[in-house]
Formats: structure tokens, C-alpha cells, sequence
């Protein structure tokens, strides 16, 4: 599949491109998933594992990881500042565009998704290992965590609501109508309320991608956001779901496949929306 009609088709590789890139030693293959066992189960040759739990997450806050563990991370995984990083992943590619959003936190933009993630490069059938790689130790510097460009914060997200901003929810529809506090067939916990944020839209991220988990076209995508949903490139839009991975998966679209200018992902999503004092929820 073509990537270049797309508005920044260096943000997404093909799995052809990945195969003939495997032994690059500019480039570092990355695997994040939901489920982390899958990496010891079979990864592509070279690739490390960045956990979303474990390696991106504070250990104590419920905050990313800091600019020095962020080096640290990298420096461990061989991964220097001008290492092209390439991100693919279980789900249709949820924790590979999660760990990509992290990853411009720091400002590492030589980075790309591959196009399909995990379910595409087996339906292919192309080699797996479970060989873990090493490589040299790196010394990356990273520059000091810039949040404000696509993150956004509970208030951010209220004083949104209360200006009537543009909020795209992501998920499942029986989330969003408040039937449901996760996706189906998954346990039913993590907020006290269920229901979504006034004056969101439900565009679930599934809609973006296609039934071998590449992402859908850009005159289809076009479609979905701007022509069904009304949205548009000059808007200011915050997207959530219910932890924040989901939504990555639709910031990532909006911004890199459709070139919108200002997205934000609010990652504490339902999580914290459904569970705080004096916020308004709809259902």
C-alpha cells in the first residue's frame, strides 16, 4: 500500500519496507503491545520490547516517564537521537501509536508506525524469532518533556467542554452511551460513572483502520472525520477513550495521515474524567 497521498507519509512505513530495513543500523525496530507476552512468543528480527506499563510509565505517579529515565530508556535499547524508530504492535497498532505519542512528549520525531502492525506482518507470513537482540549502549540526550503540543489535562479538557471545542470520543459505542465502563468482553471497571464528555462525537478508532490493520485511505478518512463528522484541519480537538491508548490511534490519523494541526490526546480519558467531583457527564 502507497502511504505518499497520505499528509505526512513519513510518519508510516509499509511491511515491505520494515523487511528490507531489518539489519539498518540506523534504524531500531520497536514492538509495544497490550499483551507483553507476545514478544517472547515470536517479534521481528531486531526488534526491542518498550512495555507501555513497565518502560513509559512513572513507577510512583500516574504520569510518563521523566526526561532522564527517557534517556535511560532509550541509551539501553541502542536507540541514539538520530535512530529512526519504527513502532508496530498488537491491536491494529493501539500501544505502537500509545509509544509513538510518548515518544514526541520528547521530541524524538524520527519515528514512523508500520503500517498494519503485528497482524499484518503475520498474515503475510514473514519470519518471527524469539531471539532477544543487543546492542550497543547509546548516550541519548533528550530534550525536556513538552506536554502542551499534544497532551491535553483534565482542565485543559473542562475549560474545552465550557467553550464548546471540538471532543472526538473513540470509543465502543456502548461506552460513549454509558451502558458500558470498557470495551465488551473486557472487565467492566475503572470509573464510577460511565457515559461520555458533553459535546463529544463517537467515532470509534476501529473506523480508521481496515480488516488487515493497516489504516484506511485518505479519501476514506476524509469521509469518516470531515464529511460524516463535520470535523476539520484548522480545529482545535481533543480525543479520548478510556486510558488513552485507543485515542492515540485516532491522534495519530488526525495528525499525521490527515495533517490536522492541533490535536491533543487526553490520555487521562475515562479513567479520570469518569471518576472526578463536579465534571459534567452525558450519557
Amino acid at each position: 500500500m502507497s502511504t505518499q497521498n497520505y499528509a505526512r507519509p513519513e510518519a508510516l512505513v509499509s511491511t515491505d519496507w520494515v523487511a528490507e530495513h531489518l539489519n539498518d543500523p540506523d534504524v531500531r525496530i520497536v514492538e509495544s503491545n497490550e499483551d507483553p507476552l507476545l514478544y517472547s512468543s515470536g517479534h521481528i528480527p531486531g526488534a526491542v520490547q518498550i512495555d507501555w506499563v513497565s518502560d513509559l510509565n512513572d513507577a510512583v505517579r500516574r504520569d510518563y516517564l521523566s526526561k532522564e529515565q527517557f534517556e535511560e530508556l532509550m541509551s539501553r535499547n541502542g536507540i541514539s537521537n538520530d535512530t529512526f524508530v519504527v513502532f508496530y504492535g498488537d491491536k491494529n497498532n493501539w500501544w505502537a501509536t500509545y509509544a509513538f505519542w510518548v515518544f514526541q512528549l520528547f521530541g524524538h520525531t524520527k519515528a514512523a508506525v508500520m503500517n498494519g502492525g503485528r497482524k499484518k506482518w503475520e498474515l503475510e507470513g514473514r519470519e518471527l524469532t524469539r531471539e532477544v537482540p543487543s546492542y550497543p549502549r547509546t548516550e541519548y540526550k533528550a530534550q525536556a518533556r513538552t506536554d502542551y503540543k499534544v497532551r491535553a489535562f483534565r482542565d485543559q479538557v473542562l475549560a474545552h467542554v465550557n467553550s464548546h471545542g471540538a471532543l472526538i470520543d473513540v470509543r465502543s459505542p456502548g461506552e460513549f452511551r454509558g451502558e458500558l465502563l470498557h470495551m465488551p468482553d473486557y472487565p467492566q471497571e475503572g470509573s464510577l460513572r460511565g457515559g461520555h464528555i458533553p459535546g463529544a462525537k463517537n467515532i470509534p478508532w476501529s473506523k480508521a483502520a481496515n480488516d488487515d490493520g493497516t489504516f484506511k485511505s485518505l479519501e476514506e478518512l476524509r469521509a469518516l472525520y470531515e464529511q460524516e463528522n463535520g470535523f476539520s484541519p484548522d480545529q482545535d480537538i481533543i480525543t479520548y477513550c478510556r486510558i488513552g491508548e485507543r485515542s492515540s490511534h485516532t491522534w495519530f490519523v488526525l495528525t499525521y495521515l490527515l495533517g490536522y494541526n492541533n490535536v491533543r490526546n487526553y490520555d487521562g480519558s475515562w479513567t479520570e474524567w469518569g471518576n472526578l467531583v463536579g465534571v459534567p457527564i452525558e450519557k
